[in-house]
């Protein structure tokens, strides 16, 4: 990987270095989906809720990995997703999976705000 050369980098984007330098227009990240289906599965109209919207109403990780125990052991998910889960919460946490949400918010449901 190239070094980073901050006076090259400065001269060829002005106007990026700046916004980097300042941080202006960041955006927080909240979560990662590992699994590409995942998420192809989370924006669909007619999804259910998945392991992930589950894990989300947990609050600690130890919820999680009974929810994540419990899921496999019904054969709802595959044992090689329980072990990339359980890979996940271990190395990255809990929130990894998402903000912790109500119960009743989903995350393939537009929610109405008041």
């Amino acid at each position: 990987m190239p070094k980073y050369n901050p006076d090259y980098f400065k001269e060829k984007f002005p106007h990026l270095f700046k916004e980097i330098k300042n941080r202006s227009e960041t955006v927080e990240i909240e979560s990662i989906r590992t699994s590409s289906d995942e998420g192809k599965k989370a924006t669909k109209e007619d999804s259910r809720p998945n392991i992930i919207d589950f894990l989300r109403l947990c609050d600690t990780e130890d919820e999680a990995l009974e929810i994540i125990n419990h899921m496999e052991k019904e054969s709802k998910i595959k044992p090689s997703y329980a072990k990339k889960l359980r890979q996940q919460l271990t190395h990255k946490g809990l929130r990894s999976f998402g903000s912790k949400r109500k119960p009743g918010e989903y995350s393939f449901i537009e929610q109405k705000s008041e």
